[in-house]
C-alpha cells in the first residue's frame, strides 16, 4: 500500500494539516502515485499542478481533475518560489517534474515521493516528517 499523506509548508515549517495562511505550499500524496501540489498566492496561474500522474489519467475519469496548463503553472510556481521563499527556480525545472498530460507517458519515478523530494530540492526545503526519503 502506498503513502497517503497531506503536508503544508507555511511560516517556515511543515505541518500535517490543511493550509491556514499564505504563502503556503500544500502537497497531498495519494497512494504514492499522485501528488497534488497547491501553492498560494498563485501569480498568473491556478496554483495547482500534479506530480506522478494526473488524477484524470490515473482514475481514467476526465472529471477527476481539470487539465493543467503545465507551462503557466511552471512559470507561476517559479514566481511563487521567488516571492515566497526568495528562491530562483527555473520554470523548465518545474515543468520537467510535472505529471504528463499524455496518458501513454509513464512517470520518471516509481514512487511520487521521489518526485516530491526533487521538487523540494529546487526550493531548498527539507522533506516533511513522515515523507519517505532515499537517503
Amino acid at each position: 500500500m502506498g503513502l497517503f499523506a497531506k503536508f503544508t509548508h507555511s511560516g517556515g515549517q511543515w505541518r500535517e494539516a490543511e493550509p491556514v495562511s499564505e504563502p503556503y505550499l500544500f502537497i497531498d500524496v495519494h497512494d504514492s502515485d499522485i501528488a497534488t501540489v497547491d501553492y498560494r498566492p498563485a501569480p498568473n496561474s491556478t496554483g495547482r499542478f500534479y506530480l506522478g500522474t494526473e488524477p484524470r489519467i490515473y482514475f481514467e475519469d476526465d472529471t477527476a481533475s481539470q487539465p493543467v496548463d503545465r507551462q503557466a503553472e511552471a512559470e507561476g510556481f517559479a514566481e511563487w518560489a521567488r516571492q515566497a521563499h526568495g528562491r530562483e527556480v527555473g520554470p523548465a525545472d518545474v515543468l520537467a517534474l510535472m505529471a504528463s498530460d499524455n496518458e501513454d507517458d509513464e512517470p520518471e519515478d516509481v514512487f511520487v515521493e521521489e518526485t516530491v523530494d526533487r521538487l523540494l530540492d529546487l526550493l531548498v526545503l527539507p522533506l516533511p516528517e513522515g515523507m519517505p526519503s532515499d537517503d
